[in-house]
């Protein structure tokens, strides 16, 4: 019953660890669809879409983004994002498998999204940040009393072994 748990749980994880390397390659493909296109036309496009105040805050921003955005910026910029999502998908076959050193990624990487998610959470708080929060700290959690129960087991194997030598 606890092995189903167990693998309940991390194909969760892997199941939240996978749409996130999904989403990021299709913004990564969204990106090189911007490669030698005029970012100013794509600018106004945009802010009609969203129709937000063309003199507001939004909107000079998405203008700003585009007056310095380069073809070479929009290609580091997808690459680094189809980076993360291999990262994410390895992470994702890992956890899905029950590979120990996912278990141990999942709970380091994690650990080094909670200050960032904090300081959002600080700065603007809203149901959205609450939620990519609490999700998070639960999957640290749940990562943290795998490798824990894991390490447990592993020295009650090696007493065990001594004991019958």
């Amino acid at each position: 019953m606890n092995e189903h748990r167990h693998k309940y749980g991390l194909r969760t994880v892997a199941t939240i660890e996978a749409v996130k390397g999904i989403v990021v390659l299709l913004l990564a493909c969204g990106l090189l669809l911007l490669v030698h296109k005029d970012l100013d036309e794509v600018a106004d496009k945009l802010t009609d879409y969203l129709r937000v105040d063309p003199d507001g805050r939004i909107s000079n921003l998405i203008y700003r983004i585009a007056d310095k955005a380069t073809d070479r910026g929009i290609w580091i910029l997808a690459l680094g994002a189809l980076a993360y999502s291999v990262v994410r998908f390895v992470e994702a076959y890992g956890l899905w498998n029950e590979r120990d050193w996912a278990e141990w990624f999942a709970l380091l990487s994690g650990c080094l999204y909670l200050p960032y998610e904090i300081y959002a959470l600080a700065h603007h708080t809203d149901l959205m940040r609450w939620s990519v929060l609490i999700i998070n700290v639960l999957i640290v959690l749940y990562m943290l009393k795998l490798r824990l129960e894991s390490l447990a087991e592993n020295r009650r194997m090696r007493e065990f072994r001594d004991r019958s030598d």
